[in-house]
């Protein structure tokens, strides 16, 4: 296997083609950039802005250049030496009519080819949440009628731009009604064909026909008919609902909470083969060096689905997960991978440059306005439940169900407060394994997580025997589906529990609110940092590192900067009281209270120092303020405390948004000078951070992953702000531009950095895949400003050395503290390091014994990456 010396992660859609993307393979080759790391490119549904709602696994999407402009792409990438990462999805499928494989299970139900591709339940008619009221309300608004549906050729019932295709059992009620040649022939056509040629047939038909239009207008009249629309929607495979009960009533699986994405059913060997046809044969063309799968988790049995996979691309495939670990948890050693997309390297990071004793500082400010949600675990817990409660009650209720057949002596309210606990009490996404006992690790998960649901619920002979289940002691394929199936649901629970609620409702440090982070934990230091990446080294030596992706709640640069506000813990509580009443003029109250609250006064105002321009002036106030804004309503409606996506609260919502946009009024002079005056020690402070976990990234065990425009800085919002379309022609330019690092600001000296590390990687490739992780001690009196560490191979070495818990000590515009403030802090050099060096990011000579003194190292400089002379 060719393993990746670095990834660049490309959004495609929303302006970006395969096309352009060919444009910039010299630039990021130039970066340094071994492989191009691809959002989904199969075809999705029309004007999909991220990919992930595939409607053909077997077609590239025309959209983005088709096969064509693919082709286009590998050819410049191979040309260039560069491979290509596709993220693909192997959990789920759009559930739309675009979709060829779901619009044959509306049309044909059970007896479809592709009924069994879907993980759906047939014990009633399928679920279609997608009406805004009840079916009786929708047809007496003259919203549901009768359509020809030219394109596909047949008959359908129409809500808005939704086609929904009828049944074949549906043309002989209709031709019942309308004595219509059409009609008369399509039943014929439908009561005499398999389905394999009945929309030839029906397109025939429908184009041959002398007056189209008189039928058309005969199918309106009849959707007038109230009695015979309800007769006509008995007669479909499926059943319309209002989308409001898709949380309670859904009979198939879904991606976490959208009713849009259907679960596929890999586990099937057919539905494996015909999901991964096209991907497996770009991969066997050479087309493709490696993939990112989506949503691991939610797949029924993944390692089966991983070694399956694996078997299929052999083992020159890169493969990495898409797999949220917790603290302290591991990749199960079965699976066939190199690493996961890398949350838990963010995690680290974090617990190195927030600074302890501040954070204390800070949640001590914060619970005093944060109106019952400065506990975290209080919240996680009140959080958890919302979600088994209210917004997966259906997919607890099946659990329910399943669990009261296989143990009908025990009290269904018994079994459902049991299965409630236990979901709210998982400390994971998720266990693995359907078959036989859990392994070691995963019975210690259940055990803990037993023993936290045991104080929760009232009956302990119910809990034993879930337990058991869970732990594969019970046989019998409803005790298997049972397993799985609380296993595919732990993980959403836990996500939209946490990622979705908790992180807009707990706000001390909105920094640590990141995918895969642990905002109660305090942050381990240098120590814990070290002990980390030795861990990842044996681990997941190839996994990706990430700092920024698609996903994250923040750009990395604004969390790097909100890092520092556990440093200035008291400087930011006094001026957020500052700020407040500043702007209580700007509140509305409510019927339900002032708007915003305090709690949220304290999170906009970190979300707005993350992102704010150094520069800022009115040049950027509008622009700012839009995304500000859009940011503050997608907060609040998932924090689900007062206003939620399923049911906004309109006057909160504009108060909120009104508060957030006055806070970037030209009229709001003095909060604007005020706050600026405030954020610069944290904008500066947040600089060197940025540099130092770049740095980081570059040269610690792991596939440094660069998220598109991160090689600038990124202050961008949780998405759809991060997806926004980079400025490439001014990031081409800067790399362009060249000079010595020392005239470079500080965004262009990121991207120089991430240059000189990337081709480091490339040149020792061997050293940063395989050499070992060395702390280096640091001693002296700032010895706590710094991170230091060395990968060493045989003779080749790299040491990187970078500061941190810098706020309040640098001077304005300058990125580095001076000599006098490092003192007698040196770094202790091994044996085999020692010698002559030189610094690659300034060219500097460094001849070091047994130390390397800060002073000379970092006293005019961010950081150093040291090397061999």
């Amino acid at each position: 296997m060719t393993l990746p010396s670095a990834t660049y992660r490309i959004q495609f859609r929303n302006g970006m083609t395969f096309d352009r993307a060919c444009a910039l393979v010299p630039y990021l080759t130039s970066l340094g950039i071994s492989h191009l790391y691809a959002s989904p490119i199969f075809s999705a549904t029309t004007g999909s802005t991220h990919g992930y709602d595939v409607v053909d696994a077997n077609e590239i999407d025309p959209a983005l250049g088709g096969r064509a402009g693919f082709d286009r792409l590998t050819t410049a990438l191979s040309e260039a030496g560069m491979g290509l990462i596709l993220d693909i999805v192997p959990n789920h499928m759009a559930a739309s009519t675009e979709n060829a494989w779901w619009r044959s299970v509306l049309e044909f139900g059970k007896q479809s080819p592709f009924a069994h591709y879907f993980d759906i339940d047939w014990s009633e008619r399928l679920t279609l949440p997608q009406l805004g009221k009840s079916f009786d309300e929708c047809l007496a608004d003259g919203e549901l009628k009768i359509e020809i549906d030219e394109a596909q050729g047949n008959l359908a019932i129409g809500y808005y731009d939704t086609l929904l295709p009828l049944s074949t059992q549906s043309y002989g009620l209709l031709a019942q009604q309308l004595d219509d040649p059409i009609l008369s022939g399509m039943s014929e056509l439908a009561d005499a064909s398999d389905g394999g040629d009945l929309h030839r047939g029906f397109r025939d038909l429908i184009f041959e026909a002398g007056d189209l239009a008189r039928l058309k207008e005969r199918l309106v009249a009849l959707s007038q008919d109230h009695q015979f629309m309800q007769e006509l929607h008995e007669a479909q495979h499926w059943q319309l609902l209002p989308w409001q009960e898709a949380a309670r009533h859904l009979s198939y699986r879904r991606f976490f909470e959208v009713t849009g994405l259907v679960g596929l059913r890999v586990e099937d060997p057919r539905v494996f083969e015909a999901s991964h046809a096209l991907v497996l044969d770009l991969v066997r063309k050479g087309q493709v060096q490696g993939l990112r799968l989506d949503h691991i988790d939610g797949l029924a049995e993944p390692a089966a689905y991983l070694q399956r996979l694996r078997g299929a691309v052999g083992t020159d495939t890169y493969i990495v997960v898409e797999k949220i670990l917790a603290a302290g948890e591991k990749l199960p050693a079965s699976w066939p991978v190199e690493g996961t997309t890398g949350y838990e390297f963010i995690a680290a990071l974090s617990g190195l440059f927030v600074e302890g004793s501040g954070q204390q500082a800070l949640d001590t400010a914060y619970r005093h306005l944060a109106d019952g949600n400065g506990d975290f675990e209080e919240g996680r817990r009140t959080a958890k439940k919302l979600m088994v409660e209210r917004n997966f009650a259906g997919e607890t209720a099946r659990l329910t169900l399943l669990a009261k057949g296989i143990f009908p002596e025990f009290a269904g309210e018994n079994i459902a407060d049991v299965i409630r606990e236990l979901l709210i009490a998982f400390p994971v996404y998720r266990t693995y394994g359907v078959d036989g006992p859990l392994d070691a690790r995963d019975r210690t998960l259940l055990e803990t997580a037993v023993a936290s649901a045991g104080a929760h619920v009232n009956d302990a002979g119910t809990l034993e025997r879930i337990a058991a289940l869970l732990e594969g002691h019970v046989d019998g394929k409803p005790a298997r589906e049972f397993r799985m199936r609380f296993q595919q649901l732990s993980g959403p629970v836990m996500a939209k529990a946490m990622e979705d609620t908790l992180f807009y409702r707990y706000n001390r440090l909105l920094a640590t609110n990141e995918v895969g982070g642990e905002p109660d934990h305090a942050p381990g230091g240098v120590d814990a940092f070290h002990a980390a990446m030795r861990d990842r080294q044996r681990s997941q030596p190839f996994g990706l590192s990430a700092t920024s992706t698609h996903d994250t709640k923040r750009g990395e640069d604004a969390r790097a900067r909100l890092y520092a506000l556990s440093e200035g813990a008291d400087v930011f509580a006094t001026a957020v009281e500052h700020w407040c009443r500043l702007n209580a003029g700007y509140r509305k109250e409510l019927s339900d209270g002032t708007a915003p609250e305090l709690n949220l006064e304290w999170m906009l105002y970190q979300a707005l120092a993350g992102a704010w321009p150094e520069d800022f002036d009115r040049r950027h106030a509008d622009r700012l303020r839009d995304r500000f804004t859009a940011y503050a309503e997608k907060a609040v409606r998932e924090a689900k405390l007062r206003t939620d996506w399923t049911a906004p609260d309109s006057d909160y919502e504009e108060a909120v948004r009104s508060y957030a946009a006055a806070l970037l009024s030209p009229d709001n002079d003095a909060f604007l000078e005020d706050f600026a005056r405030v954020t610069q020690p944290f904008i500066e402070a947040g600089y060197v951070n940025s540099l130092s976990q770049t740095l980081i990234k570059l040269t610690a065990p792991g596939i440094p992953d660069i998220y598109q425009g991160a090689e600038g800085f990124d202050f961008n919002f949780v998405d759809p702000d991060n997806r926004r379309a980079p400025d490439f022609d001014r990031l081409v330019g800067w790399l362009a531009d060249g000079g010595p690092i020392a005239w470079l600001q500080a965004e262009a000296l990121k991207q120089r950095i991430i240059q000189i590390g990337l081709t480091l990687r490339r040149q020792h490739d061997g050293l940063f895949a395989h050499g070992a992780y060395l702390p280096l001690t640091v001693s002296g009196t700032r010895r706590d400003h710094v991170v230091a560490f060395a990968r060493a191979q045989d003779d080749d070495f790299a040491i990187t050395v970078v500061p941190r818990l810098m706020f309040g000590w640098l001077d304005p515009g300058v990125l580095f503290a001076g000599p006098e403030f490092w003192e007698d802090t040196a770094i202790s050099v091994p044996l085999r390091l020692r010698g002559l060096k030189a610094d690659l990011l300034t060219g500097k000579m460094l001849e070091s014994g047994n130390s390397l003194p800060l002073g000379t190292l970092l006293g005019d400089q961010p950081a150093a990456l040291i090397v061999p002379a």
